[in-house]
């Protein structure tokens, strides 16, 4: 743009000393035209490359280029691989927030929960692991539920609910792995399909040219490629799931652990 200010700024220049330089008839008339038209041909070059630049850096974004390559691909095949992309990503994005809100401070609540039954106020404990969101509180109501029963029958009851809450947070997890095979198998079968079509049209026209056969071969690997790329996106997203589901298992585990512990000594206060 400085560029762009500069020159006009000298044809500015050459229009206020036109009047000046011409009262030379013959030389200088000819010399003033020979040279402004140099500065305006230079100007709209510089314009041009200047607005040719701009273009470039604002049509050149990753966003347009996909746009550019989905087009060029097969139709029906890029839009199941962008269906198996979307409903992957909206099972994934389930998960994350299910799991996220099932997250608690488990040492905190399993201190409170253990000062409870140190006063002895067993629904006081009830009631703080019902108001607790999360498997690591549910685990805990339910080995409370059953406090007056012998310890082997609390742990087999916390070992039974920890499952059903494991299950809990696996749920949906299937249909993520699907959509993980799913998305680079439909990207190979856009290939074999490209390859017939070009297979085909080499028949049609009875020659082996390159433009036909590059023709199939491009519209075949763009949607390998993009299968892949769909595949690597959910695989990220459902070893995060997975990392959140080992951490909140751990803490289920600790938990019942140390409610056991917590347990015992209740039941021992009681006893004496």
């Amino acid at each position: 743009m400085k560029r762009l200010f500069a020159l006009l700024a000298i044809i500015g220049l050459f229009a206020f000393v036109q009047p000046i330089v011409a009262q030379d008839k013959t030389v200088k008339d000819s010399t003033e035209l020979v040279v402004d038209t140099l500065a305006a041909d230079s100007a709209m070059a510089l314009i041009d490359a200047d607005l040719n630049g701009m273009d470039d850096a604002e049509g050149g974004g990753l966003h347009k280029i996909l746009k550019s390559k989905f087009i060029e691909g097969s139709a029906g095949f890029m839009s199941l691989v962008a269906l198996a992309l979307v409903i992957g990503l909206a099972f994934c994005i389930e998960r994350i927030i299910y799991l996220t809100l099932s997250e608690v401070n488990a040492k905190k609540l399993m201190q409170d929960i253990d000062a409870k039954l140190t006063e002895n106020d067993v629904e006081g404990a009830k009631d703080l692991c019902r108001n607790t969101r999360g498997p690591v509180a549910s685990i805990c109501y339910q080995g409370l539920l059953h406090i007056k029963e012998p310890l082997e029958q609390i742990d087999r009851q916390l070992t039974n609910y920890g499952t059903v809450q494991i299950s809990n947070m696996e749920k949906g997890c299937s249909w993520i792995k699907l959509f993980i095979a799913v998305a680079p198998s439909l990207g190979f079968l856009g290939t074999v399909i490209g390859m017939v079509m070009a297979f085909d049209q080499i028949q049609t026209a009875g020659d082996i040219s390159p433009t036909i056969v590059a023709s199939g071969m491009k519209v075949a690997l763009i949607t390998t490629i993009f299968g892949i790329i769909v595949a690597l996106i959910l695989q990220l997203f459902y070893n995060y799931i997975l990392s959140k589901i080992e951490h909140l298992t751990s803490q289920m585990e600790e938990s019942a652990i140390t409610l056991m512990d917590s347990v015992t000594k209740y039941k021992t206060g009681v006893k004496e």
